[in-house]
């Protein structure tokens, strides 16, 4: 009857192979058999608060999503008693939901209860429906909560505790009349709920909703409550039975095919890389709907994938080009302004030579539109002066991973990560960060028993969850990552078969960690040494380990070091190579992973090929007809040195908020003003913008096709779903344009286009074609001509010449302090509810009341200690700037650490504060060291939390919708039971 690889199943008389311990449910809808199922969700996977999937199992009836195959059962889901028990399940939720489906916002082919009772063929309901003595909770500004309508499914809660693990939704199940509550019964704005928009998601019916589809999606639901109320009545009165009613709300539901469009994207703000449908209407955004089949995020999203869609309607989008007039600008029309920008370019390249021109593409825009960025600075112009802002989060990453294995981006996929038995993050705010990503984390954590393990300055919300947490002194990672590496080598505990097969260099690295001792990591880190032998003993003994880190790591002067020491410990352990392990450094914008992938950088042709590399360059050479410098440009950093030197004359910054985003502001900012020529393209009027002489009006990600790659490598399509705003226009084109005025015609008629000849160039991306990306499909560099692509690195070896990995040495200097006059350190990073700088998320009034601007966290015991309180207004100096701003008093952070978000372009932005102090591998700014002084301005104030933030809620962390507490009531009668007993 069975053998390890399937058993066999009889259902309905047909056997049918199963896989072991497969659920029933998801069998039967493998064989084409409608059984009703409205709560379960394959997403979800069995919730049992329905029991509309009843089915007869050896002669009993069960729930078939609550039953696990056996060899040799026989599962019948039609008799007449099995029919009877699914429509007194059915009656039972028609009681609970009224079915007006030709006025409601959620009739559009999707509402799995009216489908559900039209295939059961239900004409009639038993019971009436029951009005809930509940008012709808309209109080959250992006969706809202009908009780009336709820079917008590728990498919939210679900979603909320087990798969977003945000835990704030349950179901009382002990009132007299059971509801869905947030936290302890709050109001949906005033809990700990995150706005991440999954509950919504997986609702089947309409009681939970996007304010923005209410009154928006159906002909006839724009209207009154009361009216609302009136219309159903008379819907009733024409539609006596459920047939009828379908017949006229599927007419209906197919004409809103006809003006609401579906459009497959992929999120424009971090670099998780979440996919779904975006439906709009006109230019309206009416919600933003994930897939079970989105590769890297299922059925997930938060708040600014799911509702910050704002900006791209924003009346701050600029809609013509723009020409400085004195200190002003004047709109001009496109062929005034590229030729103005083409001339200016060549004017400036005649006088000073091509390295007098600067380029920058963006981490928003997309992966052909940095190759397009880079191979204008390379052609065109004859420049390899071309970067993006990956020297501002990702370098150092990139440089360490490149020394120890060869590739410089993660190792394998997220699932990966969710597979792993432990999983460090080193510097990474994730679930603020990376929210999607972080969800996959907790769940692990949760429900599988997956060990974390947060080392970071602030005790954020991955920290609190961690079953061991870690505040080592800042920038001093390299040091307890060196000594917890040396106890396991020192302790025979390393992997010795994977280092002799796969690593070099062991005898060289194992003497460079001489000096990284226990009690020299203890004095320099502050974590102690029983501590540092328990983690070495854990990562050692673990089956797999993942490192996930992100710019607490990277924006110190010893980031590409610090990188390195995150691999090397990897390496010494055996944890690459396999499902489960690996190096994750999570990118932090939509595409700064593929800008660089496509070669927007001053060393790297696309696909990480180096410029020096006399047959990488010849190829790119013959093919574009040009000779290009053999010598590395310059990177951001050393543009805005040069501009200052007078070296660089021209600049031209695609997507990127430059004067912003920078560190030191002023620095940054008055290199601006030395410039001859400055070319800005961008959606808004950007600070950077301000000092342009040419602005040039792109448009978002809605607005046209390409592609982007996620933190997993993962490179996926996004279509376009709205027509450009005004006059403005996508990267690419624009780019091209200017190519086409400096002599070179490119003739790209699509995006495709510029990808087919990437990949014809970079062996990286060799395989990488649009028919390949269709939908939801997705490839992960390296991919192959033949189309194959790579989940999981180095399976086969590491990308050397040997196929071996190898460790690198590394040594410790601390490079900063703080000190008597300049005694606080600031740390800075993101927050849940803006993205970066808040150019796009400000636009968003719903988001902007959940936190309307920037603050500075400060510990309690430093507000005793300089007699401040909850938003007290002080100002923070620096060595080079100063910044002011208002007082969150948080044990996140303790003793003299600051946290200042990075959320602010106006007097709170944080690159006020920053100097000029760089990796000194990459360049990438030194953020995270800075010593401050503090001037107390004000000594208390209003909070800038407001009320209605999360962190102010009270979450309920329990396993699942607790279904028992359902089948515990006493007007609770199990359907198979019932019928039964009805006879």
């Amino acid at each position: 009857m069975a053998n390890q690889d399937h058993v066999i199943v009889t259902i309905n008389g047909e056997e049918y192979l199963a896989a072991p311990e497969q659920n029933l449910l998801d069998l039967i809808n493998t064989t084409g058999t409608f059984v009703p199922q409205i709560c379960y969700n394959e997403a979800l996977g069995p919730v049992q608060t329905c029991d509309t999937c009843m089915v007869e199992v050896d002669g009993d009836v069960v729930r078939a999503c609550g039953t696990t195959v056996k060899a040799g059962m026989s599962v019948k889901t039609d008799p007449g008693h099995v029919n009877e028990a699914q429509k007194e399940a059915l009656d039972r939720i028609l009681e609970n939901h009224e079915l007006y489906c030709t006025v409601c916002d959620y009739n559009n082919g999707s509402c799995e209860i009216h489908n559900t009772v039209q295939e059961f063929g239900l004409e009639h309901q038993s019971r009436p429906f029951e009005p809930k003595p509940y008012e709808i909770d309209n109080s959250s500004p992006f969706y809202r909560y009908d009780p009336d309508q709820c079917i008590l499914c728990g498919r939210c809660v679900e979603v909320c505790q087990d798969v977003q693990v945000n835990e704030t939704l349950l179901i009382d199940w002990d009132r007299k009349q059971p509801r869905v509550v947030w936290d302890e019964d709050a109001p949906i704005d005033e809990s700990s709920c995150v706005s991440c928009g999954q509950c919504v998601t997986v609702c089947p019916c309409n009681a939970l909703m996007e304010t923005s589809m209410v009154g928006e999606a159906g002909y006839m639901t724009d209207h009154e409550p009361g009216l609302l109320r009136s219309m159903i009545d008379a819907t009733k009165t024409v539609e006596p039975g459920y047939g009828p009613l379908f017949a006229v709300s599927d007419t209906e539901a197919a004409m809103r095919e006809e003006r609401i469009e579906k459009t497959k994207t992929v999120c424009t703000y971090c670099g998780v890389g979440c996919t779904f449908d975006v439906w709009t209407k006109d230019r309206k955004v009416l919600k933003v709907e994930p897939q079970h089949d989105s590769p890297a995020n299922g059925i997930s999203t938060c708040v600014k994938g799911k509702f910050g869609w704002d900006y791209v309607n924003s009346e701050e989008r600029l809609t013509k080009p723009l020409i400085r007039d004195g200190e002003s600008f004047v709109e001009v029309e496109w062929e005034e302004a590229l030729d103005y920008t083409a001339r200016r370019f060549q004017e400036i390249k005649a006088a000073k030579g091509a390295d007098a021109l600067g380029f920058i593409a963006s981490s928003k825009a997309t992966n052909e539109e940095s190759y397009a960025m880079q191979k204008l600075a390379r052609q065109a112009i004859g420049t390899n002066n071309i970067d993006n802002c990956s020297r501002y989060c990702q370098s150092p990453a990139t440089k360490g991973l490149f020394r120890t294995v060869g590739h410089g981006g993660d190792s394998g996929s997220i699932d990966d990560i969710a597979k792993a038995d432990m999983v460090i993050t080193i510097g990474s705010n994730t679930a603020e960060s990376h929210p999607v990503l972080a969800s996959r984390i907790k769940r692990s954590q949760k429900l599988f028993g997956q060990k974390l393990y947060v080392f970071d300055l602030r005790k954020h919300e991955m920290g609190q969850r961690a079953d061991r947490f870690f505040q080592p002194k800042s920038g001093t990672d390299l040091v307890w990552l060196s000594a917890v590496t040396k106890y396991i080598i020192d302790n025979g505990l390393e992997d010795s078969a994977f280092i002799d097969k796969w690593v070099n260099k062991f005898e060289d690295f194992k003497q460079s960690l001489e000096p990284f001792t226990l009690d020299y990591a203890e004095e320099m880190t502050g974590i102690a040494k029983q501590d540092l032998m328990a983690i070495a003993e854990q990562a050692a003994s673990v089956g797999k380990l993942a490192v996930c880190w992100a710019m607490g790591v990277t924006q110190h002067q010893l980031g590409s070091d610090t990188s390195t020491a995150i691999s090397n410990l990897l390496l010494v352990t055996g944890n690459y190579m396999r499902e489960g392990t690996g190096a994750y450094p999570l990118r932090g914008h939509n595409n700064v992973q593929g800008c660089s992938d496509f070669g927007s950088m001053p060393n790297f042709f696309p696909g990480y090929e180096e410029v020096a590399a006399d047959d990488v360059r010849s190829r790119y050479e013959e093919a574009w007809g040009v000779e290009i410098p053999a010598q590395p440009g310059k990177d951001n950093h050393e543009m805005i040195g040069a501009i200052h030197e007078g070296e660089l004359a021209s600049l031209y910054v695609l997507g990127e908020d430059t004067g912003i985003v920078d560190a030191n502001i002023n620095y940054v900012t008055a290199a601006f003003e030395k410039l001859e020529f400055f070319v800005v393209q961008d959606l808004f009027l950007t600070e950077t913008a301000k000092y342009a002489d040419v602005i040039l009006p792109a448009v978002p990600s809605l607005e046209k096709e390409g592609t982007f790659t996620n933190t997993e490598r993962r490179i996926q399509r996004l279509y376009q779903a709205l027509d450009p705003v005004g006059d403005s226009r996508p990267d690419w084109q624009i780019i091209m344009d200017i190519a086409r005025r400096l002599g070179y015609d490119w003739n790209y008629a699509s995006p495709s286009d510029i990808m087919d000849e990437a990949a014809s160039l970079a062996p990286l991306f060799a395989g990488v074609r649009y028919d390949r990306l269709t939908g939801y499909d997705s490839l992960q560099w390296p991919v192959a001509a033949d189309g194959t692509d790579t989940p999981l690195l180095f399976t086969d070896g590491f990308p050397f010449d040997d196929n071996k990995a190898t460790f690198y040495p590394l040594e410790f200097k601390l490079r900063y302090d703080t000190d008597d006059e300049y005694d606080l350190h600031v740390n800075n990073g993101r927050v849940l509810e803006h993205f970066h700088e808040g150019n796009m998320t400000y636009k968003s009034p719903a988001i902007t009341s959940k936190m309307p601007t920037a603050f500075i966290e400060i510990s309690p015991e430093l507000a005793k200690e300089r007699g401040i309180n909850e938003g007290a207004e002080v100002k923070l100096v620096s060595r080079t700037g100063e910044v002011t701003g208002t007082v969150h008093v948080t044990d996140r952070v303790s003793g003299n650490e600051l946290y200042l978000p990075l959320n602010d372009n106006g007097k709170t932005a944080v690159n006020y504060l920053t100097d000029n102090r760089v990796d000194k591998d990459t360049d990438t700014p030194a953020y995270k060291e800075i010593a401050v002084r503090m001037e107390v301005i004000k000594k208390k104030g209003k909070s800038p939390l407001p009320p209605n933030n999360y962190r102010r809620g009270n979450p309920q962390p329990q396993i699942g919708v607790r279904v028992e507490g359902k089948w515990e009531r006493d007007d609770y009668i199990f359907p198979g039971s019932q019928v039964k007993q009805n006879g």
